[in-house]
């Protein structure tokens, strides 16, 4: 690549996209005709080994056959905006969920929902505990409301489908195969939560009030409209069991003051709480 500028090594990935998804480069910057080409040509492999990286379990349930040609397409459709292509692929549950000949396969978008959300969790920052900070809990008020922290890249998702259970089956292989296609075939949803417990990161199924605690705790709300939350759909939920628990395995990582653009925070359609009559 020739160029009359110095760019930097950011800037030269951002062009050489541009390059390999057909858009025009800046005036001043020409790539080698050959090894674009070899770019190019290599395009479609590069898009396959990505995808299937991030999302080994979707890509066994589709079947290589099938994953390698859809990965092309969703290239072509939701090209790299970013040099770093561990940052490519955030838009394929969405594209799963639309693909028309996956419709038979309704569950997959949320799998990779999952899948997305672990690939982000192993990157996210390391969690560091503030054991001194629990001590607010203790001073809390109205006028200053505390929360619980969650460690960075936890996601919740309440899904219609058993997605721990066929994510689980295929890393794991606990439960098998069969308990996991049987929990498809009977309709068994699942509140799946995603967390990393030091460099690991995890998924584990979550009871009705968990779902509610921690989605609310991790879009900052005060613990007491958490706690509400899960309390209503489970009155003899044992908070002070769970928050030990969540602390040992790495998911609560502090206490703190609530900021004030989360005091009347709204939920929206994908996190909402699960309530006594869905």
């Amino acid at each position: 690549m020739t160029h009359t500028r110095s760019l930097t090594f950011a800037q030269e990935q951002t062009l050489l996209l541009d390059a390999l998804a057909g858009q025009r480069s800046a005036a001043n910057v020409t790539f080698n005709p050959r090894g674009l080409q070899v770019y190019q040509a290599n395009r479609a492999l590069l898009a396959e080994r990505t995808l299937a990286g991030t999302y080994p379990v979707t890509c066994q349930l589709i079947g290589i056959e099938s994953f390698e040609p859809l990965a092309r397409h969703f290239w072509r459709q939701h090209p790299p905006v970013r040099g770093d292509m561990g940052q490519w692929g955030a838009q394929l549950p969405e594209f799963l969920d639309t693909a028309p000949q996956l419709a038979g396969e309704p569950f997959l978008g949320d799998v990779a929902r999952i899948e997305w959300a672990l690939h982000c969790a192993a990157t996210a920052p390391d969690a560091v505990l503030d054991a001194a900070s629990f001590a607010l809990l203790t001073e809390a008020d109205d006028a200053q409301p505390v929360s619980l922290v969650p460690s960075p890249g936890t996601y919740t998702l309440a899904s219609m489908y058993p997605v721990v259970g066929i994510i689980n089956a295929h890393l794991l292989g606990q439960p098998t195969m069969g308990e996991a296609a049987e929990l498809l075939r009977q309709g068994r949803g699942e509140q799946a939560l995603v967390w990393r417990q030091g460099f690991k990161p995890r998924v584990r199924t979550l009871s009705r009030a968990e779902y509610n605690l921690i989605t609310a705790l991790n879009k900052g709300l005060a613990l007491e409209a958490a706690l509400n939350q899960a309390v209503g759909i489970e009155p003899a939920f044992d908070f002070n069991a769970w928050l030990g628990a969540a602390v040992l395995t790495g998911l609560i990582t502090a206490a703190a003051q609530v900021a004030s653009s989360n005091l009347n925070n709204k939920e929206n359609h994908h996190d909402k709480p699960i309530s006594h009559t869905d």
